[in-house]
């Protein structure tokens, strides 16, 4: 290769390394393309696995209230405390990822997340459960606060609510089948049993996730500097959208848990008495999420994100009025209308936050 010269204070420098085009000349990810088949694929199978970890102790609630002898509200801090940690993650891990770069911490992140789902189901005590789950809450916190930057960086501007959509698609699988699983195999095994194959299968999403996910073309690496931090957090919180859609994610969020975290104690007990099989069952009710998501990523283009996130809010509290009815199906009804709307909600907050936040998007 022929050397190629540059000049700096009248000084010729020489080199053999190819000049690299500007970040900004770089071309994003084109649907259809090969590259985005990868993203899509990656992705999708990092947000079922990340969700699956996350959610997979609801539905085995009630059996460890039994085991550890707990109260339904201390045997729910168990996803509480998983939850709430990645949500304090997300303050830390999404810097982190600004510094380093976003593939290596969502890899690192899944792969201790699966470590520390094993090891949860070899715990005897209840305070080493608690820990395990926060230890995996924080460790998701990688995922959850990267995955979505990594697509708004990569993707061209007019495929990322579709790519987001996806992504939050896997989460509903994910969410349903970490669910589904954990109850189907604690019933025929136990709770442990079931905790120890979800942690083995994260493990193998995040190898496949390691292995095909694309390296970042326009990441722009920023310091780790309190100073730093400080500006920038103070950016998102001045924009005046930004603090709202943050509410919204939070105030969607923790409704869906809440719901999903008591609704089997009440199916369980007088007059359902359904088995802990039927009630993991019920978890299918995930799957409208990965039909909505995309959908209200497509929706939002023609008709506008805030309609389109009224409509899901909307289709939210009409599932919440409807679980409220006394017949099993209507519940059924009222679950599925609060999962399809939470995830077509959730992918048009994450959209919208990654078009608008300018900098420090993680």
């Amino acid at each position: 290769m022929a050397p190629a010269s540059t000049k700096n204070d009248d000084d010729t420098v020489f080199t053999t390394i190819p000049k690299l085009p500007p970040l900004n000349k770089r071309p994003y990810i084109q649907q259809g393309t090969p590259e985005f088949i990868r993203v899509a694929l990656a992705l999708f199978s990092a947000g079922l696995a990340t969700f699956a970890l996350l959610y997979c102790v609801q539905p085995i609630l009630p059996m460890l209230s039994q085991d550890f002898s707990t109260s339904p509200a201390s045997s729910s801090l168990s996803l509480s405390i998983a939850t709430g940690m990645l949500a304090l993650g997300l303050m830390f891990t999404g810097p982190l990822s600004d510094a380093i770069g976003r593939k290596s911490v969502m890899v690192v992140a899944l792969l201790l997340a699966a470590v520390c789902t094993i090891v949860c189901s070899f715990m005897t005590s209840w305070h080493g459960i608690l820990l395990m789950r926060a230890l995996t809450g924080l460790s998701l916190s990688g995922v959850a606060a990267v995955a979505m930057t990594y697509l708004s960086e990569e993707i061209h501007p007019n495929f990322i609510a579709l790519s987001m959509g996806l992504y939050i698609s896997g989460s509903s699988i994910g969410g349903m089948s970490g669910r589904l699983v954990a109850g189907v195999l604690s019933a025929l095994f136990s709770w442990r049993v079931s905790l120890l194959v979800l942690g083995l299968f994260a493990l193998a999403a995040a190898c496949l996730f390691w292995f095909i996910l694309p390296a970042s073309k326009h990441f722009r690496a920023s310091s780790l500097r309190p100073r730093t931090l400080l500006i920038n957090f103070k950016l998102h919180w001045r924009d005046s959208g930004l603090p709202l859609l943050f509410a919204e994610g939070f105030l969607i969020m923790g409704g869906v848990v809440t719901l999903f975290n008591y609704i089997g104690y009440r199916l369980l007990d007088g007059p359902y008495y359904l088995s802990p099989t039927i009630v993991g069952l019920l978890s299918i009710v995930y799957l409208t999420g990965s039909y909505s998501s995309p959908k209200a990523g497509s929706l939002s283009n023609r008709y506008g994100r805030g309609l389109i996130l009224l409509a899901s809010i909307g289709m939210m509290l009409v599932g919440v009025v409807i679980t409220s009815f006394p017949s099993v199906i209507m519940i059924f009804i009222g679950m599925m209308f609060v999962a399809a709307g939470f995830f077509a909600a959730h992918s048009v907050v994450s959209s919208w936050v990654g078009c608008r936040a300018r900098r420090a998007k993680a």
